[in-house]
């Protein structure tokens, strides 16, 4: 198989980061309504399930408040990852400019990551809460404290190992480009 030729494959970075940048601003705006939305519509059983208890476990209907809270508590975690898609949009307009190996897309990238890994540990911490949130109105006896790990959280801190990694080996790249141009 042929080389790419690099004007080729610089288009079609920046034509992907253009896209992938537009992905972002749309998550960034419909996480947090579809969040609200979903605390205000679910069946109690489908937020059960959600925060690690069985659906029997809402015994009592839910007030505004508890929707409210649990809205508001869940919204925790998708700030952070919201943040974090702000730092992978940025990323991605310098990579559509043809802006790749800056020191500014390396921090992007870092913090985005920063970010996911946080969204994941607070989002652990939220359900928790949000166990006993929805089971405050039982009797005494069944009410629930839940705590969950899942594969959707070891993959998430994972995925933001792996590019806080990368970012950090394009950074050392950097430093070292730098370093040669500077002898040369």
């Amino acid at each position: 198989m042929p080389p790419v030729p690099v004007s080729d494959t610089s288009h079609r970075i920046q034509r992907t980061s253009r896209v992938l940048a537009a992905v972002c601003l749309a998550l960034i705006v419909a996480l947090p309504a579809t969040v609200l939305l979903y605390w205000w519509l679910a069946e109690p059983a489908e937020l059960a399930r959600q925060v690690n208890v069985s659906a029997e476990a809402v015994m009592a209907p839910l007030q505004p408040w508890q929707r409210a809270l649990g809205g508001a508590l869940t919204l925790l975690p998708v700030a952070l990852l919201v943040s974090g898609l702000v730092q992978a949009r940025r990323c991605f307009r310098l990579f559509a400019a043809g802006r790749v190996f800056v020191a500014e897309s390396t921090g992007y990238l870092s913090r985005f990551a920063g970010r996911v890994a946080a969204s994941v540990a607070v989002g652990m911490l939220c359900s928790t809460v949000l166990s006993v949130v929805l089971t405050v109105n039982n009797p005494p006896g069944m009410r629930q404290v839940a705590i969950g790990v899942g594969s959707n959280e070891i993959l998430s801190l994972l995925f933001a190992g792996m590019v806080w990694l990368m970012a950090a080996v394009i950074g050392q790249g950097q430093s070292l480009a730098e370093e040669n141009d500077a002898f040369v």
